[in-house]
This record gives structure tokens, C-alpha cells and sequence, in this order.
């Protein structure tokens, strides 16, 4: 009998809503998953380390582990109008300012670095890592002026006494016409591709399976949303699962490199190889 594989992703509406179906053995003909939770910031570092089989990443860290790992056509989460914000308490000028950011492997990160080398003169000042959820309590109490949020931040920071500064997906969106890649999956190579065709087909098939029931997916969702507003985790679910998600696509694919090639232009990312987003 073979083994299950080791997966890990966030406990976010998005993934526990895309996984539901696959996780719980509901997919004819799939892969048996051994499931660990872990936030992105994490599983970043563990895709580095090549600990496990699959793997919720950043589709920033990806120039440092494709040569281990192949990224998976669906499954992972691009959109429009879905991408990180800059909130502040009153700061309108992030030059020289400390801001406080998710993880400098996210494509958080990447995003708001292009957006300020294009619009912060000078720079920003230092960069404070913080856990996500740690990220607002700190801008609202001048721990640092700014934060770099995602996930349902976006649905939350009025409540904290913040204000957008900036969109980050906005400014990728106006500046390249494309989606905004935040999170990918992707499993080794080692599988072998017949595996790997297997397991991209029964994600896709999970994925369909939440659109055609949702209930289904919501004890699950619920469970792991960490007392998350069940409107808040359904906006986050509407938001994050799109088309994308189930075929990235050739717009999706552009979207990728795109954001590479000009995180390796900046410096922030090694360069990508020709083939190196190739699947199988």
C-alpha cells in the first residue's frame, strides 16, 4: 500500500475550502493526504528545507525551490482585487518609516517592494517581520508605522482604527494588466509525473466538489477559520477561490513569471530558469 502524502497548508477559508473534499477521501481515485497546518510563512521555509510532498507556498519563494519541487496548475490563489494592503494610522509618506510585514519570502513582500521602489522616493525604512495577525494590533498601537497585511485583514482594519495607505493588488493590476499571484501549491518532482498528473487532477476535482456543495466544505472551514466571522470566511473564500484556482492558465502563468522577472530585475528574487514554471 503506498503511503499517504505529507501536505501541508494554512488553516485559511481558502485552502481548508479547496482541500475539503481531497483531506476528507472524497475524491474517487486520489491520493490518501496526511495534512499539517501551518501558516505560509512556515510552509515557505519548509518547501526551502524539502520537507514535505506538497506544499502551500508564496509564489515568491518559488525561484529558490523549483529545482525540487514542480508548481502544480491549480490549486493555489490568484485573483483581481485581492491583494495585500499597506495600512497606516496617519503616516501618508512611508519614507524612512518602519513598516511590519508578513515574511520577506512572501509575494506580499515582493509586491510591496515593487510598488515602493516606484512610489516611496528614498525608500522605506527598516522592515519588521511580525506574524499576520500580530501585524495590525502594532500599527494601532505605534509599534511601527506601517503594516503589510493579507488574508481577511482587508475585511478587519477599520475595526482596528487604520486606513489604506495603499493597495498593492491595485498597483499591480494598473501597472501590468495581469491577476495578482499570492499562495501556489506545489508537490516534488520525485513523485514522478505520473503521480504529479494524478494529484493535480484530484486538487481540481476537490476544488470543483466545494463549488458544486459548499456545505460540505463548511464544518471544516469553520473549524479552522480561528474564530473567524462566518461572513468574514465566506468574503475570504469568494475572494481567494476563483477560476485561477481551479486552471491558472495562461494568464495565470504570465502572472507568475511576471512577477518574478521583475522581483529578479529588483534583485529580490534569483533569476528564473526558461523552463523553470514548466509543470511536467
Amino acid at each position: 500500500m503506498t503511503r499517504p502524502l505529507n501536505i501541508a497548508y494554512s488553516p485559511c477559508p481558502n485552502d481548508t475550502f479547496v482541500f475539503d473534499a481531497l483531506a476528507h477521501g472524497r475524491v474517487p481515485g486520489a491520493p490518501e493526504l496526511a495534512v499539517t497546518f501551518a501558516d505560509i510563512d512556515l510552509t515557505n521555509g519548509m518547501a526551502e528545507r524539502g520537507e514535505f510532498d506538497v506544499l502551500k507556498v508564496s509564489y515568491a519563494v518559488l525561484p529558490w525551490v523549483l529545482e525540487e519541487y514542480a508548481l502544480l496548475p491549480c490549486g493555489g490563489a490568484l485573483g483581481r482585487g485581492c491583494g495585500p494592503l499597506v495600512l497606516t494610522r496617519q503616516a501618508a509618506d512611508l519614507a524612512g518609516k518602519t513598516v511590519a510585514v508578513p515574511s520577506e519570502r512572501s509575494t506580499a513582500y515582493l509586491l510591496f517592494r515593487l510598488w515602493a521602489a516606484a512610489e516611496v522616493p528614498g525608500g522605506v525604512g527598516e522592515i519588521v517581520v511580525l506574524p499576520f495577525h500580530e501585524i495590525m494590533p502594532a500599527v494601532r498601537d505605534g509599534k511601527v508605522d506601517a503594516g503589510l497585511v493579507i488574508h481577511e485583514a482587508r475585511f478587519t482594519y477599520q475595526d482596528y482604527g487604520l486606513r489604506c495607505l495603499a493597495d498593492m493588488g491595485e498597483h499591480w493590476e494598473l501597472t501590468t494588466g495581469l491577476p495578482i499571484p499570492l499562495g501556489a501549491i506545489v508537490a516534488k518532482r520525485s513523485l514522478g509525473e505520473e503521480a504529479l498528473r494524478g494529484l493535480a487532477a484530484a486538487i481540481r476535482a476537490s476544488v470543483l466538489m466545494a463549488w458544486d456543495d459548499p456545505e460540505a466544505s463548511r464544518p471544516y472551514v469553520l473549524e479552522h477559520a480561528q474564530e473567524m466571522d462566518p461572513k468574514v470566511a465566506d468574503q475570504h473564500i469568494g475572494l481567494y477561490v476563483n477560476e485561477f484556482t481551479a486552471d491558472l492558465g495562461e494568464d495565470g502563468y504570465a502572472a507568475v513569471r511576471g512577477l518574478l522577472t521583475r522581483a529578479a530585475a529588483e534583485g529580490l528574487v534569483p533569476p528564473l530558469g526558461r523552463d523553470a514554471l514548466r509543470f511536467v
